[in-house]
């Protein structure tokens, strides 16, 4: 019998590290004779990185209903060309954003109903939900400050009030479940790269191996 697939969410609001943290975590199972398909929401297809484009350019605002679209949309797309044929093959797939991260931002930040979010969010994700949820916590402050230090420019919603994240962070912090830990996203890289490494062996030791690292 083939192995199992095996998807990873790093999840967090702007500036917790999530994209910093991929690509040490993705090198990590490599060296343990793992090959990640390494995605990001939105993005990772041609319609996704179209999408990306118009939800995060910050001179041109979209409407609270239309974003939300957009993002289901990319996530759809997503999880039909690499996702869902990725885990059939019994590949290990670790994405950057999935959708936890519409109920933050589009329920949390944006209000909308958790009646029209959760089951358009189902839909879009091919019923698939993740393996291992990894929350990077971090107070609002510091991620922007983060931002400011690396130059980034900001995009649409790093953009947004600080009333905005606020609301995006608490609901990340209130968030349990199966799979789902949360990491201090305060801790130095290496740190955070242990800790996050350590969950994935947790969950799958015949292939990452030990918790020594």
């Amino acid at each position: 019998m083939s192995r199992r697939g095996l998807f990873v969410v790093l999840e967090g609001p702007e500036g917790s590290g999530k994209s910093t943290l991929a690509a040490p975590l993705a090198e990590r199972m490599r060296s343990r004779g793992v090959e990640p398909v390494l995605v990001r929401e939105p993005g990772g297809t041609r319609a996704g990185e179209i999408a990306r484009q118009a939800l995060l350019d910050p001179e041109h605002p979209v409407g609270v209903l239309a974003e939300l679209f957009f993002y289901l949309a990319a996530r759809a797309e997503l999880v039909e060309k690499v996702i869902a044929p990725a885990l059939r093959d019994g590949q290990v797939v670790l994405s950057d954003r999935f959708s936890l991260s519409t109920e933050a931002y589009q329920m949390a930040g944006r209000g909308v109903a958790g009646d029209v979010v959760r089951p358009a969010n189902q839909a879009a994700a091919g019923g698939l939900r993740p393996d291992l949820t990894l929350i990077l916590d971090l107070p609002p402050d510091v991620g922007r400050a983060r931002q400011i230090a690396a130059g980034k420019r900001l995009d649409r919603l790093d953009a947004e009030s600080a009333d905005f994240h606020r609301r995006v962070i608490d609901y990340y912090l209130a968030v349990r479940g199966d799979g789902v830990r949360h990491l201090d996203g305060c801790l130095a890289p290496d740190r955070l790269l242990q800790a996050a490494w350590d969950e994935g062996v947790r969950l799958s030791p015949e292939r990452f191996g030990d918790l020594k690292g």
